[in-house]
This record gives C-alpha cells, sequence and structure tokens, in this order.
C-alpha cells in the first residue's frame, strides 16, 4: 500500500501528540506508560515501519522510558517537576547545556536578566569574608538586614502609621521556596485556597505537607484574571479557608490586585482571621504608575519614587492581621543567585518560623546577607527599581508586538511581572497543545513553560486532558533582549511549518483510545 504524502504528514502530527504527552507523564509524573498506548503505538510503527523507520525508533525509546521509570524504590515519594525545570529538560534532549546555551531562545527562564541596566544604580560586591562570618548566621537572619528590610516597608508603605515594622517581624531566609516550605511547616490543620493559574512551584508545597487540604477558589467567569473581593470572601467563607496563598503581581497573567481591592482583601483576611500569604516577589515590575521617571524629566529625589505595589499598605496592626509577605533579592534586585529572600510576618509567626527553619534549611548563607546590605539601601531601590521598570517595559512591548503578528492571543496584557500569559488556541493543531508546542520549540531551540504547569494540581487529582491551561504558554521577557529577538524569529519559521494537516490533540486521542 502507496502512503501519501499528506498521510505521512498526519501521522507525524499524531506521533507528535502522543510523544509530548507520553513524555509527559514519564518524567514529570514518573509514571510508566498506559498499555493502550504500547498497544497503539505498535500499530503505527507497524504503519510507518515502510515509511519511516526512524519514526518507529523514536516510538520505541519513548516507551522503553516509561517501563524503566516504574518505581525503584517504592518507599520513596515521587515528586513532580516544576516547569521550568521540565521545560528544561526537554531542552536538554534537544542540545540544549551550558556550552551551547547562547545558541537558544530561553524565553523560559523565572529569573530576570542579571548584568547592569542602563541607568541604574552600581552594585559593588566585593567582600572581604572575615574569619566571624563563617559561623551560622541567626535561622531568621542577620540583625542588619533585618532592620533594612523592616524599614525598607516602612519608608514605602507605612508612613503615617502608628503600627510599624520592627526587625522582629522579618525572617530571613535561603531562597522563596524556603520561605513558602517554612510557612506550610508551620500552618496547622487547615483549608488553604489557591488559584489557578498560578505559580508552578506551589503545587509542590501545596501537596507535600499533609497537615493542609488546598482548595482550589474557582473564577466563575474564565476570563476573569482576578477575583473580585466579595467574591473572594464568599469562597472563604464558604471553604473554611484558614489560609490562602497566591502571587501578587501574578505569575504567570503579569496582573495585580492594588488599590481599593488589594484593602479589601486584607480586610477580608482579618476579619474571617484566614491568613494570606502574599507571594510579592514582582513588586516592582509594574508598567503603569504616574510618577514621572528622571530620565524624562522627573525628580530625582526620595519624593519621586516609582510605582510598586505591596499589602503592607493596607494593614491595621502589622502583629495582628495574619497577613505573610514573601519577597527577596531573587526578582526585584535581580539577585537570585544570593538566594537570600524574606518573609515579614507579625512576631508571633516569625518566631514560628525560626523554629521551622533550625530543623528544614538551618538559614541564609551569612557572607551573602551581609553583602545584600547596601542592595537595601532606600535611594538604591528607587533609582535601580527606574532602571529596572524603563528597561524592562521595552521588552514587553517588543514581545506583545511579535506574538500578535504570529496570531498567538495575549488576553491579558501584563500591567506588572515579567511574563506573557499567552493563548495558542489558534495556532495549527496540534501546535496548540502546550506540550506539543514546548516539543516542537525545544527542537528550534526555543524555551517556554507549558501552560498546564501553572493549574495548580497539588494531590496530582486532575487528569491532563482537563485542564484548562492546556493551550496555554507562560513566556519570559526576563532573559536579555537578544534571546526575545531570537525566538520570536524562530517561532515564526515554526509556525510557518506547521500550516499543514490540522488535527486537535482531543479529537486524536479520543479516536485512537476508544
Amino acid at each position: 500500500m502507496v502512503t501519501t504524502p499528506s498521510q505521512k504528514s498526519a501521522r507525524a502530527r499524531r506521533s507528535s501528540v502522543m510523544e509530548a504527552h507520553s513524555v509527559f507523564d514519564v518524567y514529570h509524573k514518573h509514571q510508566e506508560i498506559s498499555a493502550t498506548f504500547e498497544e497503539l503505538s505498535v500499530e503505527m510503527e507497524a504503519e510507518d515501519a515502510k515509511d519511516d523507520a526512524d519514526a518507529k525508533s523514536k516510538s520505541h525509546e519513548i516507551f522503553e522510558k516509561g517501563r524503566k521509570s516504574s518505581p525503584s524504590f517504592p518507599q520513596f515519594h515521587k515528586v513532580m517537576k516544576t516547569g521550568v525545570i521540565y521545560a528544561t529538560t526537554r531542552a536538554k534532549s534537544n542540545g540544549f547545556s551550558p556550552e551551547t546555551e547562547h545558541e537558544w531562545a530561553n524565553m523560559g527562564q523565572g529569573a530576570p536578566e542579571t548584568g547592569t541596566l542602563p541607568g541604574a544604580p552600581s552594585r559593588n560586591f566585593s567582600m572581604t569574608i572575615p574569619e566571624a562570618e563563617l559561623e551560622y548566621a541567626p535561622v531568621t537572619g542577620l540583625q542588619e538586614l533585618r532592620v533594612k528590610v523592616a524599614d525598607y516597608y516602612n519608608h514605602l508603605y507605612r508612613q503615617g502609621k502608628s503600627s510599624q515594622y520592627t526587625p522582629d517581624n522579618v525572617c530571613v531566609v535561603p531562597g522563596g521556596r524556603a520561605g513558602l516550605t517554612r510557612i506550610m511547616a508551620v500552618l496547622g490543620n487547615v483549608n488553604i485556597g489557591y488559584f489557578t493559574p498560578d505559580y508552578t512551584a506551589y503545587e509542590q508545597c501545596l501537596g507535600l505537607f499533609l497537615r493542609i487540604s488546598p482548595s482550589p477558589l474557582l473564577h466563575r467567569d474564565v476570563n476573569d484574571a482576578l477575583m473580585d473581593p466579595k467574591e473572594f470572601e464568599f469562597q472563604v467563607k464558604g471553604a473554611g479557608l484558614g489560609s490562602v496563598l497566591l502571587s501578587n503581581p501574578a505569575n504567570p497573567t503579569g496582573q495585580s490586585i492594588e488599590g481599593e481591592k488589594l484593602r479589601q482583601y486584607v480586610d477580608i483576611s482579618r476579619r474571617n482571621q484566614s491568613a494570606i500569604i502574599m507571594d510579592e516577589f514582582y513588586s516592582h515590575y509594574y508598567y503603569d504608575g504616574e510618577a514621572v521617571d528622571p530620565a524624562d524629566g522627573g525628580v530625582d529625589d526620595n519624593s519621586n519614587w516609582p510605582k510598586t505595589v505591596s499589602s503592607a499598605s493596607y494593614i491595621d496592626d502589622v502583629n495582628e492581621d495574619p497577613i505573610l509577605i514573601v519577597n527577596g533579592l531573587t526578582k526585584n534586585w535581580r539577585c537570585p543567585g544570593f538566594r537570600i529572600c524574606w518573609i515579614v510576618a507579625p512576631k508571633a509567626i516569625v518566631s514560628m518560623l525560626g523554629s521551622a527553619g533550625s530543623y528544614l534549611d538551618g538559614g541564609a548563607n551569612a557572607p551573602l546577607q551581609r553583602l545584600a546590605l547596601p542592595l537595601m539601601e532606600l535611594d538604591f531601590i528607587r533609582r535601580d527599581t527606574w532602571a529596572l521598570q524603563r528597561h524592562f517595559v521595552v521588552k514587553r512591548d517588543f514581545l506583545l508586538k511579535e506574538l500578535d503578528k504570529l496570531g498567538i492571543i495575549v488576553q491579558w496584557k501584563p500591567t506588572a511581572t515579567f511574563y506573557i500569559w499567552a493563548d495558542i488556541s489558534r495556532l495549527p493543531p496540534p501546535l496548540n497543545d502546550s506540550l506539543v508546542f514546548l516539543e516542537e520549540c525545544a527542537k528550534h531551540k526555543i524555551i517556554c513553560v507549558p501552560g498546564v504547569f501553572f493549574d495548580i494540581n497539588p494531590r496530582g487529582l486532575k487528569t491532563l486532558l482537563k485542564s484548562t491551561c492546556i493551550a496555554n504558554v507562560r513566556f519570559s521577557y526576563g532573559p536579555p533582549m537578544r534571546n526575545l529577538t531570537l525566538g520570536m524569529e524562530r517561532l515564526a519559521t515554526l509556525i510557518a511549518e506547521w500550516e499543514l494537516s490540522p488535527e486537535t490533540p482531543l479529537e486524536y486521542v479520543e479516536e485512537n483510545m476508544e
């Protein structure tokens, strides 16, 4: 039987869908591939053997990996990969490495570029480490750094308020994830609410601690990026939530709860004694402020700050209101390698966090905490944030323009962060499946993160094909402009190659799984 070019093309598309979803199961969930998929692959291999020996070999390799991935150590819990790690793993399978990194358009990384920005104040990272610094730092952080963090919040968000933060309200931690882990460790037996889409690592921290019961906060309208405060309170009460975890501004959508709505969220937390864990790691990345940049003629002194947002503005009593703020040098100060972050909270909770840190992580790096002190000077922060916003808004606008040219939808223009939550549903099927999209991007030396990883699934109860984020992709404009330019050029080539033989992933899976 002669196979036509169009039949071969259709088979290749179907194979791509199977391969992408199977790889997800094998590498992300550490599961064996189902017998049904295996039997189906054998049929496809038999059909394709006459035409494409390479396809047969590749399919066989995928399923062999699935068999070998069955648990060798059943006494260990299988930990799922975060989105960035998964995307990087798939890139490595296509040749990505430290040696070849310059050849890739990495728009998947969750870190900002760390080099000197135009107009930014200098960062002097030279230091000598005295012998005294070789000792452990206090598990809640160096006192000098805690003082500066408290001053930062008081100066920007609490001027004129009687209740002020002190060092006792600050716990320095070795990275944001370590901070979230400490918080989860000290929570009692509570229902904890979360949104989707949201930061991929929430899935792991919400799913590992058996005392807490994750509970999704559902948008009645999928077109709502943020939840109205009245609806938020209704769901907090209805689910009996003892806590809520959210990123604000939000990763991956770039949307922000602020002003009166943020005030109401804090009031709801206080009124219902439901602790809100506010991940404010992107609180300097705002692009819609009203102040005038000194580069454009604005005043260059303490009276002229760029827009930043924090729930700290609306707290009544810093030691009574159940608001925990997580922030640090990783994003806003563009020093991810420092692994220096902090939690700002009522001092009774900070004491608990210190106890948890004594057995979880032991505390943050002592020399780097001291090296961070000049970065926490208020004048440095003001000038550095102006430079950051000036630089990143250009990259945001470039990416928005280029994605629009390619027919990729951006429903919510990001007002903050350095992410774009893109809708690829209009792309040629099955490229409109985010897992297929990643696989094909990796073949073209592009890295992005499939939307399914932001569809938080703490206990693994939601099936992949039920994900509401299957047609979404997160693009990061954290990397330098070179990455974005190269990525858009390659993405245009990739999409052009997928104009033929459309078939949706769902249609294909349903057709062949019957």
